[in-house]
């Protein structure tokens, strides 16, 4: 039997079909390009003006460093500084304490051993790290059994992000790969069965307990480097913690580089090794040391609560701050929320062009976010065996034409010591 509808309850029938004309034709139009996947774009007011498949969750991949960075922004604050404790024994015993600063390269340790030695340290017996500032549920999640610095494990005291530069010559002989780094022994186990070359590996390359070979490295780090410093040191201990007493704290470094420093870097070099550091410091600020992976899950998800609301924060499923888990979860509608959110920090972003945006690689999913020339938030967000994220771009770029960029961002050279996006 046929109806007559009155003409208002009508005309709100058309109205409605008509937005759901205009959502699945803007999906049409990318269909070429978006088998399995959403994208999104938000006015200024936080108005969506374009998008597809807004509430599909899928894998954020290194896109997820963006609410890693907000919550730590937010929890710890922008002039935040890590700190590393140097405590010494009546037996000229050395403990190094540290509590996760991602920073602590060569030139950091530098600083630190001519601190010691403007202290008036003259010698150390046996160096130690103590690393119970962490006590890691598992390594990294998603982290990978590979060479390759962005899977290096993360620690409390660990220098160089964890990963061994040096080079191998062809008659065999093994030294530094950078000037500000000694030769260390670790060097010449990781390179010992490589061919000649360049090399920047992770300390676990080969398979290792990483808190006993994370301790190895830093240990070995610090005795050159404090040697150099003219403070000779006899032995390294390894792992072993403060003693409750017997021992007093003689220097507490804080990192040069605040927390917005830092967190430019994460961004910028898409840095695991530093996003699961922030993420594991927002767990240790909000229920103290030792830092756990649950406490940081726990941390950020209140921060984004704050941040977000209740119900899109809900709508990320994080355990682990770098992206690299195909167990977290986004979707596009949160994440340009995130983006609104997050203007206020949009410098930190790569620019790309005269867009800023942060990309997330896995195989299989290709992932971009940021702010178009006008200022405008999108993100694409493509679990698929084609990366199309580019070209997705182009036609929003086009669509939503303006000039001049709205949200400045920096340029990252290709001269660094950080590890590449995985």
């Amino acid at each position: 039997m046929c109806r007559i509808l009155p003409p208002l309850l009508l005309l709100v029938v058309l109205l409605l079909a008509g937005g759901r004309a205009g959502h699945a034709a803007t999906c049409a139009a990318m269909a070429d390009l978006v088998a399995q996947g959403a994208y999104g774009v938000a006015d200024a007011s936080g108005r969506i003006v374009d998008s597809c498949n807004l509430d599909q969750p899928l894998v954020p991949a290194s896109v997820l460093k963006i609410a890693t960075v907000s919550a730590a922004l937010s929890l710890l604050g922008p002039d935040y500084r890590f700190r590393t404790e140097v405590h010494l024994d009546d037996q000229h015993n050395l403990f190094l304490k540290g509590f996760g600063d991602p920073t602590l390269v060569s030139e950091e340790i530098t600083v630190i051993a001519a601190q010691l030695r403007q202290q008036g340290l003259q010698r150390v017996r046996t160096l130690f790290i103590d690393a119970s500032a962490f006590a890691l549920e598992t390594q990294v999640p998603g982290q990978e059994d590979s060479d390759n610095p962005y899977d290096a494990p993360v620690g409390p005291l660990a220098v160089n992000f964890n990963a061994v530069p040096f080079v191998k010559d062809k008659a065999g002989r093994i030294v530094s790969g950078e000037s500000q780094t000694p030769t260390l022994a670790i060097m010449r186990a990781l390179g010992a069965n490589r061919p000649p070359g360049r090399y920047r590996v992770n300390i676990c390359a080969q398979g290792c307990e990483p808190d006993r070979r994370t301790a190895q490295y830093s240990g070995e780090l610090f005795q050159a480097l404090l040697r150099q410093e003219g403070i000779p040191v006899d032995s390294l201990g390894g792992l072993r913690t403060v003693p409750a007493q017997g021992a007093r704290l003689i220097l507490t470094h804080l990192s040069r580089q605040t927390l917005t420093d830092i967190s430019r870097s994460t961004l910028g070099y898409s840095s695991n090794f530093m996003a699961n550091l922030l993420f594991l410091a927002c767990g240790a600020q909000r229920f103290g040391y030792p830092a756990t992976w649950s406490a940081g899950q726990r941390a950020v998800h209140q921060q984004l609560v704050r941040q977000l609301g209740p119900s899109s924060a809900g709508a990320i499923v994080q355990v682990e701050g770098a992206g690299l888990s195909r167990d977290n979860r986004m979707t596009a509608r949160t994440m340009l929320r995130l983006l609104a959110h997050f203007r206020p920090h949009g410098e930190l972003l790569n620019r790309e062009g005269e867009t800023a945006v942060k990309t997330g690689t896995l195989t299989g999913v290709y992932n971009l976010a940021g702010y178009l020339p006008d200022g405008q938030p999108f993100v694409i967000l493509l679990n698929q065996q084609v990366n199309h994220r580019a070209a997705i771009l182009e036609r929003l770029k086009r669509r939503f034409a303006v000039s001049g960029p709205a949200v400045s961002g920096q340029r990252i050279g290709a001269a660094t010591g950080l590890p590449a996006e995985k």
